[in-house]
């Protein structure tokens, strides 16, 4: 896979790094001064609880009504100001509107950082409501274990995810990583108050999990060993983690770790190899573990060891998972197996450092194939640069002869992928390495063999991640940031990607940069803003 603190406490803004890794230099511009006048008013209000928007990982916003193709131009939108943070921000943000916080309601934006502090800002004039830090006493983030793709410390870096109804106001759900004075490490699960900050159901927990596999197998999890880096599943009550390793730093393999949501105490545990030491691992890019409508959870391995021989079952005949689509059955409170996809090069790949996890999974909505059936689709892409579509309901397992998917693309996506697609009203977006941004389209339940349009702009390491805004299926915008510095939001119409609507370099004098670009962004928008996670802070975009 190489590839609570009071409002007292000082806000830090020094801008890490610049570039395709997370090490260098650079600088963020001074934060413009907040517009005049009167903002545009959402005829409904939107909350963005977990990434992508939701736990299929569509990435679309299906209820914007501010920012439309009219609206979102160099004229009439841009840059409004820039959230300063501690430290980097590698997961994405999240959004509540007509919050109530100490008697006044806000529409807040919470953003998770590096430096293991979570912080709530008022999103419409950027006063920070709270920050809080996730470091026990004497702690200090994780160092970056001589890996530079999480650098140069980890804190929290996977996306957490939010439950209105949880506890007395509503509760965050974050982990996070930290170093003791004894050099220790520890991977903890907060939950804490949407209003304060508070920690809630006697958290933090300390996340220190063991499996034994039917073979014999038994894995110890490592504190130091693993990072967070999958977006956070909630789903029927109880949290799910994935766990990938530093580079490919051994001995290391693939953790699912559930946990329950009101007591934090752990649930249910998988291990995608338990017996190897050697991977796979679990990362997507920062993709989030995905879930259909009766809780089973979807997500994609990195390379690493693969049984071609099956059992019984067709399952690999020792449970090592690498480079394979998984979905798991949570019946009971419960992790198993229920079916998988892996393709027939999967040694190969995995010998070639191809992972197939470098792209995050997402599911597809209910649709009829030529015959009039209903297929349960997803799909998934990684380093070799084919779009697999699967059918989630026969997953295909293993084939050493041809692969047993729903539908192949191959080479569609010639530089690969680390990042998750969008899917807005039949199209599939997907920003591979070095190439454009490209529309796929969905008839008979199967995605067109060219892309039906693509962007002008082409997007250096790592690609892009899309995300849509919407009014329903009206008004699709398209939005995608460059990793560059400074870095470049994007915004596309839906319908033709070859019509930008606007870019950040667009403005004269450079009124909308927003610092260096930080890998594996999403852009979230909601009620008339977008946000962008950058290496020191938030930029927010909004109508002028």
């Amino acid at each position: 896979m190489r590839v609570g603190i009071p409002l007292t406490l000082l806000l830090a803004a020094g801008v890490v790094a610049a570039g395709l890794t997370d090490c260098g230099g650079g600088s963020a511009p001074a934060p413009p001064q907040p517009p005049s006048g009167p903002r545009p008013t959402p005829s409904a209000q939107t909350d963005v609880t977990t990434y992508h928007d939701d736990a299929a990982r569509t990435g679309t916003n299906p209820s914007e009504s501010v920012l439309t193709p009219a609206t979102v131009n160099s004229s009439s939108f841009g840059l409004l100001r820039v959230l300063a943070v501690d430290g980097k921000v590698d997961a994405q943000p999240l959004y509540l509107s007509h919050l109530s916080i100490a008697g006044a309601t806000h529409d807040v934006v919470f953003v998770a950082t590096e430096h293991d502090s979570l912080y709530a800002f008022d999103a419409q004039t950027g006063t920070v409501l709270w920050q809080i830090s996730l470091l026990g006493s004497g702690e200090t983030p994780s160092d970056d274990h001589g890996c530079g793709q999480i650098s140069p410390e980890i804190g929290v870096t996977s996306t957490p995810v939010i439950d209105r109804s949880a506890g007395p106001h509503g509760a965050i759900f974050a982990v996070a990583m930290s170093k003791d004075s004894s050099s220790d490490y520890h991977q903890r699960l907060h939950a804490l108050d949407i209003t304060t900050g508070a920690e809630l159901f006697h958290g933090p927990a300390t996340i220190n999990p063991t499996y034994s596999s039917a073979a014999g197998g038994r894995k110890t999890f490592s504190a130091g060993q693993y990072a967070e880096r999958a977006g956070l599943l909630l789903v029927n009550q109880t949290l799910y983690t994935g766990w990938t390793s530093h580079c490919d730093a051994q001995p290391y393999s693939g953790w699912i770790i559930g946990f329950s949501e009101s007591t934090l105490a752990q649930t249910a545990v998988f291990n995608v190899a338990a017996d190897s030491n050697g991977g796979p691992s679990i990362w997507m890019s920062g993709g989030g573990l995905a879930a259909d409508s009766a809780g089973n959870i979807y997500f994609i391995t990195a390379n690493g060891q693969f049984e071609t021989t099956p059992d019984s079952n067709g399952l690999p005949q020792y449970g090592d998972y690498g480079n394979s689509i998984l979905k798991l059955a949570t019946a009971g409170g419960g992790l198993a197996v229920a079916d998988y996809f892996a393709p027939s090069n999967e040694v190969a790949e995995s010998a070639a450092d191809e992972d197939l996890g470098s792209g995050g999974a997402m599911l597809l909505p209910d649709m009829a194939d030529a015959g009039g059936v209903v297929r349960h689709l997803m799909v998934g892409a990684g380093k070799d640069g084919n779009i697999y579509v699967i059918n989630r309901e026969n997953m295909g397992k293993f084939r050493s002869s041809a692969n047993a998917d729903w539908q192949e693309l191959d080479g569609a996506l010639p530089g690969g992928i680390w990042a998750t697609p969008a899917y807005f009203n039949g199209t599939v977006y997907y920003g591979p390495v070095g190439g454009p941004l490209e529309a796929f389209t969905v008839a008979g339940a199967k995605l067109s063999s060219q892309p039906a349009s693509a962007t002008s702009t082409t997007f250096e390491y790592p690609g892009t991640a899309p995300a849509v805004s919407a009014n329903g299926t009206s008004n699709g915008i398209v939005w995608a940031v460059e990793n560059r510095n400074p870095a470049v939001l994007h915004a596309y119409d839906a319908l033709d990607l070859t019509h930008e609507l606007y870019n950040s370099n667009q403005a004269a004098g450079g009124r909308d940069n927003f610092g260096a670009g930080n890998k594996f962004i999403t852009p979230v928008i909601a009620d008339g803003m977008v946000f962008v996670g950058t290496e020191s802070g938030v930029a927010v975009f909004g109508i002028l």
